[in-house]
């Protein structure tokens, strides 16, 4: 199991980025925008949660 999240770390995929490119790709279907969303990572989290009806600021 530690070898799994050591490796994944080194490859620099973290929660936020796997997130953030799911929710990209589920709103436009765009590999351009889900890559660009995804190097924002818990920043587009964030945004996404806060700008969405039923989100943290509901």
């Amino acid at each position: 199991m530690t070898v799994v999240r050591t490796d994944a770390a080194r490859a620099g995929i973290g929660l936020g980025s796997a997130i953030a490119v799911a929710i990209s790709w589920s709103l436009h279907s765009s590999i351009v925008w889900a890559i660009i969303h995804g190097f924002f990572g818990w920043f587009y989290v964030i945004y996404f949660a806060l700008t969405r009806p039923g989100g943290l600021a509901a």
